[in-house]
């Protein structure tokens, strides 16, 4: 029986050899790279592609549900909606004196008042306080961004006044502010 059973598997195995044998090129060739291949696989088809990252994407680990998301890093704030979809996202220019990053709520808000910088600003939302500084997103009256003077402690975060409306808007007091590294 062994014997009828081996003559069997080395048939089979012979069988398979002569069909791989004969197998059409067209079916054998690996698929060459071409300008139409897809995002998701590499040219030459080896590996897997990493989806590249959406630089205007919302942070993770940024929280969930409706809040201002602010990177400091990326000096870059996000205005969320309640699903989670940045509803508008801009540049920003940080102040002397920044947040920990951590949540925080929104505090107060003021229409028009002049800056710790002395510079006229208006849509100030304020949401957090670093050693008797405190912290808020603000758009100056004349529309300038420019980099604080690292000699004044200010903790005004800087906007043009379309995204300083926006902000205004969106955000009011008690909202969620999530501050990311």
């Amino acid at each position: 029986m062994a014997a009828l059973t081996a003559a069997a598997v080395a048939a089979v195995g012979f069988l398979a050899y002569q069909a791989s044998a004969n197998v059409p090129d067209d079916l054998t060739a690996k698929p060459k790279a071409s300008s139409s291949a897809s995002a998701s696989a590499p040219a030459g088809g080896h590996g897997t592609a990493k989806p590249k990252k959406d630089p205007l994407a919302v942070p993770a680990r940024s929280g969930s549900g409706m809040r201002v998301v602010y990177a400091l890093k990326d000096r870059r704030v996000w205005l969320v909606d309640a699903k989670g979809k940045a509803s508008r996202t801009f540049k920003v220019m940080p102040s002397s004196v920044s947040a920990v990053p951590g949540t925080y709520a929104v505090t107060s808000r003021s229409g028009s008042v002049k800056g710790s910088d002395g510079v006229p600003i208006e849509h100030v939302v304020r949401f957090a306080t670093v050693n008797d500084v405190t912290i808020g997103f603000s758009a100056a009256q004349d529309g300038s961004m420019e980099a604080p003077d690292p000699t004044v402690k200010a903790g005004g975060v800087r906007m043009s006044r379309a995204d300083g409306d926006a902000v205004w808007r969106f955000a009011t007091v008690g909202a969620t502010v999530v501050v990311v590294p």
